[in-house]
């Protein structure tokens, strides 16, 4: 499958636009999580130039590291622990403008300075893994961010148990 190429870009609702096409065109034969969270990792990093993209998968009562772009990470995070414990256990976006501001932020890099989180839902509607957005800019994430990041997310609930 031929894809068009990936364009970095500082707008973000022609970034979405662009990223939307080729989200569907690489999940239309994709049977595999995994897989298609590790294209989707790579496309929003290499669209939107973040300093960290990636996914926690729920397993038993923590999230653990699943396929990334971005610098080494933290591996294990607790239900209600950080940005991402808690919008697991929220099952809400949370959208952080200052991550030093936020009580019991996870600091797996200096460099992130701002943070989204979307929970994922499976076929049941239970959070199985949450994607995470850190940007090394303040205030990076907006409304728009969270409304598209998780109507991409979407997509991905045929894929999970």
């Amino acid at each position: 499958m031929q894809l068009p190429p990936i364009i970095p870009t500082t707008d973000r609702a022609t970034g979405y636009a662009t990223i939307a096409a080729q989200w569907k065109a690489l999940l239309q034969d994709e049977t595999d999580a995994i897989a298609a969270m590790a294209n989707f990792s790579a496309l929003l990093k290499h669209t939107f130039n973040w300093h960290w993209v990636g996914f926690y998968r729920v397993l038993g009562e923590e999230l653990v590291l699943g396929p990334f772009q971005g610098p080494v990470a933290c591996v294990r995070i607790g239900k209600g622990k950080g940005v991402c414990g808690t919008a697991w256990a929220e099952d809400r976006t949370v959208v952080v403008p200052d991550v030093d501001l936020f009580p019991g932020h996870i600091a797996c890099s200096p460099h992130s300075r701002s943070e989204i989180v979307v929970p994922c839902c499976g076929r049941s509607g239970v959070v199985v893994a949450v994607l995470d957005v850190d940007s090394s800019e303040l205030d990076d994430f907006t409304s728009l961010d969270a409304r598209m990041l998780e109507t991409l997310c979407e997509a991905l609930i045929p894929l999970f148990a």
